[in-house]
């Protein structure tokens, strides 16, 4: 049985545009952005002299990224609304690459902290993009507009990551000053070839309201048709980002992996997303409906969290990765629901509260995942306490699928 929509809005036309443009960007943004992922952690130790500082300066980073964040990505997407999608990207390819040259040449800990500070405030293009992707596609079709939004952002994380970790062998450094490059060629891409999505007839007012980084989530909390559905983007997505903030020191100490065999392992995740966003994902929808689709992806993440703590041999979470096919799909497809309920004149901003509610998760879980992480650090590898951050995000997953579970039934939505 399919599920029944949630029609708070008449169904809005595609505006012209070209979502192949984007998808390239996303895809050279990403691939930058995964050079880096098992690499930093690592740069990090150099600069330090234990591994519970380690993992504390790590998150300390983490989590400075996010607030900055937090702070510009309701402005970067209320501003798209008003002045068009593309100037905001264009910014965001700018301000990454600096974010990756001042790593590269950062003496200390202070040139790291001012490099993230940079990228946090301009990393705008996932949020921008996929309002991009709400401007050129149908009411019906979004949620695979943004599973392909979500395949372009998984390639770029097939090669960066492998990439990041061959070069990283040669050098921590090398890998900064090759994402540097591809911000710049991402730029002028951008500049010469992707068109403005977002006509001046349907583009909003600018109100200083709107560029309140606790007003998109206080909007977001009066939203009690789909409070549930945000309580549970919420609680998926703060469990997401404390396995990303802890993945890469974790299997260094637990199973003693070097950025080679990190950027393997993400290139994993990397192709399971593409499969899934890419290929499956329109498969799913029409198998099981998008009500479904979110319960049976938050489920699968569920249990491979707590696979992911309990593994004692770092093949495990090779197989645990392939395995975990559906997680992929729960975030298009709870996006889709929740895009379908706001008009159109507000996608933008409604895609930058969400991505403010990722950017709290990322202020909050690198601290919360490096205490945890740094805590059990100096235990053996052999010791199951270890993987205890995981098993948090596996809770926090669990009462996910309760409060989803219960939103629908109350909504009378087929489970």
């Amino acid at each position: 049985m399919k599920d029944e929509r949630i029609e708070t809005v008449p169904a809005a036309s595609a505006s012209t545009g070209n979502l192949n443009f984007v998808l390239v960007c996303i895809f050279i943004d990403m691939l930058g952005i995964g050079l880096i992922v098992p690499v930093l952690p690592i740069l990090v130790g150099e600069f330090v002299s234990s591994r519970e500082e380690q993992t504390l300066w790590y998150g300390i980073l983490g989590a400075t990224f996010g607030l900055m964040q937090f702070i510009f990505m309701p402005m970067l997407g209320a501003i798209s609304d008003r002045v068009g999608r593309r100037p905001v990207l264009l910014y965001s390819m700018a301000g990454m690459g600096f974010n990756f040259l001042t790593t590269a040449w950062a003496p200390n800990l202070a040139w790291m902290f001012l490099g993230r500070v940079v990228g946090g405030m301009s990393s705008a293009s996932m949020s921008v993009a996929s309002a991009y992707a709400s401007d050129i596609s149908t009411h019906d079709n979004r949620a695979k507009s943004f599973g392909k939004i979500g395949a372009a952002f998984g390639l770029g994380f097939i090669c960066g990551p492998i990439l990041g970790g061959l070069l990283g062998a040669v050098n921590l450094h090398l890998p900064f000053y090759v994402a540097a490059g591809l911000s710049l060629a991402n730029f002028i891409y951008g500049y010469f070839f992707v068109p403005e999505s977002l006509p001046h007839a349907q583009r909003g007012k600018f109100r200083l309201t709107r560029v309140n980084p606790l007003a998109g989530l206080i909007k977001l909390a009066g939203r009690k048709d789909i409070r549930g559905l945000l309580v549970t983007f919420a609680l998926v997505t703060s469990a997401q980002m404390m396995l990303q903030s802890t993945w890469v020191l974790y299997t260094h100490f637990r199973f003693d992996w070097s950025p080679a065999e990190n950027g393997i392992a993400l290139f994993c995740v990397g192709l399971a997303a593409a499969v899934v966003q890419a290929g499956l994902l329109g498969v799913f929808m029409k198998r099981f409906g998008e009500v479904r689709l979110s319960l049976l992806g938050i489920t699968s993440g569920c249990i491979t969290y707590m696979l992911y703590g309990l593994a004692t041999q770092g093949w495990m979470m090779y197989v645990f990765i392939l395995c975990n096919l559906l997680a992929f799909a729960a975030g298009p497809a709870l996006q889709g629901i929740i895009s379908k309920a706001t008009p159109a004149t507000e996608q933008g901003e409604l895609m930058g509260s969400l991505q403010s509610i990722s950017s709290a998760a990322i202020v909050v879980m690198p601290l919360v995942g490096s205490s945890i992480l740094g805590a059990v650090s100096h235990l053996p590898p052999s010791d199951w306490r270890i993987g205890t951050s995981f098993f948090v995000c596996a809770t926090m997953q669990g009462i996910a699928i309760f409060v989803a579970r219960r939103y629908f039934r109350n909504h009378s939505l087929a489970v």
